[in-house]
């Protein structure tokens, strides 16, 4: 073959291989869209007391330390988190504050994950069982059960006839704003323990018979949530088991719940900086992406 023609030929291949490389890498060169996240929920979502807090709403008493925060860094996902102490399942469709919006205004078709945690603060549920058990406890300086005496099944009985089918319609709404959306609902980590610890009741002024009697109550709750969460397609990310021996009965670096007296790092009876973390690692586990 001439030189001349030898020579084209060659260009030619080093021109068809270069061509072919660079659409092999074309792809590559793009990189991957961040994950659309948005978070929802309740104090235990917003991490109520653990700082840094975030300046953007201040009624909200959020946390950019909160488990949304956590699984957006670990995920590299764009997070759109409107999380809010105080929520009730209400606030996923009405303004729970003047200038603070439906939670579902935050979830849009392009959403492809959704977390919360909800349904604690309806009816004063649980958080209202907590309080009205600790006056009871100091009454009675710890002994007896006085606050089951005194409710019985009535917190119970709101559970079922109140705080389930709230749950399960948010997250009806939810999912159908987001079809596409993995909805990742988190059970609530354990406040008390399974029977009353020595030395805890200064911490966490709960008659010893009331304690198995919270701790049931709680046990309930999650279940309900778990229940909603199957019959609407979602996720549930239950924490009964990772969480316990982690209660606010616990020393400080066990514990992922404060204590409601002399706590430290986190609104009385909530998840703190650890707790938070660990609530983000088991919904990451949860959903396979951890």
């Amino acid at each position: 073959m001439p030189q001349h023609a030898l020579r084209r030929a060659l260009t030619a291949t080093l021109t068809a291989v270069g061509a072919l490389a660079l659409g092999l890498a074309a792809p590559a060169a793009h990189a991957a869209e961040p994950l659309p996240y948005a978070a929802l929920g309740d104090s235990y979502s917003a991490a109520t007391g653990v700082s840094p807090t975030d300046s953007t709403s201040p009624l909200c008493l959020r946390s950019t330390a909160n488990y949304p925060h956590v699984i957006a860094s670990r995920l590299g996902a764009a997070l759109t988190d409107v999380t809010c102490g105080g929520a009730q399942t209400k606030d996923i469709t009405a303004s729970q504050y003047p200038g603070v919006g439906p939670q579902l205004n935050a979830v849009t078709a392009s959403t492809r994950l959704v977390t919360l945690t909800i349904g604690g603060n309806d009816e004063n549920t649980f958080i209202g069982a907590l309080l009205a058990c600790g006056s009871a406890g100091i009454a009675t300086a710890g002994l007896g059960s006085p606050c089951k005496t005194l409710y019985g099944s009535t917190f119970d009985d709101k559970i079922d006839a109140s705080v389930y089918p709230a749950v399960r319609s948010a997250l009806q709404a939810i999912r159908a704003k987001a079809p596409q959306a993995r909805v990742a609902i988190l059970g609530y980590p354990w406040i008390v323990p399974a029977k009353a610890v020595s030395g805890c009741f200064v911490k966490l002024p709960i008659a010893s018979g009331d304690v198995p009697y919270l701790r049931a109550l709680q046990a309930h709750l999650n279940t309900v949530v778990a229940r909603a969460a199957a019959e609407t397609g979602s996720t549930f990310v239950d924490l009964a088991g990772v969480s316990n021996g982690h209660d606010a009965c616990q020393a400080a670096g066990t514990r992922w719940v404060e204590p409601v007296l002399f706590g430290s790092g986190a609104a009385p009876a909530h998840p703190n900086t650890l707790g938070e973390t660990k609530m983000a690692d088991q919904t990451l586990s949860t959903l396979g992406l951890g």
